[in-house]
């Protein structure tokens, strides 16, 4: 039975700064169910204030403890390991690493960086990478849906190209690592068995939950999805669903009472 359910937010419940039909409204019946959620978005563009007042906007209201992110993981993190960020990061986002003045270290802290992505910003990186610096992957996304409505690079070309080069591996963050969904669901008295995930996002929302002990992963045919996503990732997922209004329907029917 579920007793959980986390959300992706990009293409599940939004695209850019429109709702997906019937998402609003899906979100309402899944709280009117009493089913605990916590949105979970590998978004790393938009500091949490504006996700949570973009949200508001939208009709969703939250609390901050049910929006995790990457960049939230990342300064728990570095606090916890008393590093210094130095960030290949959105602007927006920056300040989300303010104050963190760590005395141990250094830890490169690479996320979507927008137009900051550039061979110098990159080469920076991977000199304190090769000068020991620890490697921190806010997410290691393939594409995203931009704003024209087409695919995008994500961070996870670049991700890449600095493992490649400096022949070290990052400690990932956000989905897919299993440790961001037990995150999110930490809190709720809840086995990873009795929750369900719902994403775009075969890879890192789908693939990902299920990886980490998820009951169940539901992919939306919206947002980035792409004809025959379902077949390129294993664990496949659970259902493959027209759109959170529908996923619904589908949670609903298996809650526990």
């Amino acid at each position: 039975m579920i007793r959980a359910v986390l959300l992706d937010l990009a293409g599940v419940v939004y695209d850019g700064d429109t709702p997906i039909p019937g998402a609003v409204a899906a979100v309402e019946r899944l709280r009117a169910a009493g089913l605990p959620l916590r949105f979970v978005s590998n978004t790393t563009r938009s500091p949490r204030h504006r996700i949570i007042a973009q949200l508001a906007a939208l009709g969703v209201e939250l609390a901050d403890e049910e929006l995790l992110t990457p960049a939230r993981a990342a300064v728990e993190w570095l606090r916890g390991h008393d590093r210094r960020p130095h960030l290949l990061v959105h602007p927006k986002l920056e300040a989300e690493f303010s104050g963190l003045e760590g005395s141990n270290g250094c830890a490169v802290v690479v996320g979507d960086a927008g137009e900051a992505f550039n061979y110098a910003s990159l080469n920076r990186a991977f000199r304190e990478l090769v000068a020991g610096a620890d490697f921190l992957a806010l997410a290691t996304n393939r594409t995203f849906k931009d704003a024209d409505g087409e695919l995008s690079l994500d961070a996870g070309a670049f991700v890449a190209a600095l493992e490649f080069a400096s022949g070290r591996s990052p400690v990932v963050l956000g989905k897919p690592s299993p440790d961001f969904f037990h995150a999110a669901l930490a809190e709720l008295n809840c086995r990873a068995a009795d929750a369900v995930m719902v994403g775009d996002d075969a890879e890192s929302d789908v693939a990902g939950a299920l990886s980490a002990g998820l009951g169940a992963a539901l992919l939306v045919r919206t947002g980035k999805y792409r004809p025959n996503d379902e077949t390129r990732f294993d664990p496949a997922p659970t259902a493959v669903i027209d759109d959170l209004a529908v996923a619904t329907d589908w949670i609903l029917s298996r809650a526990a009472a």
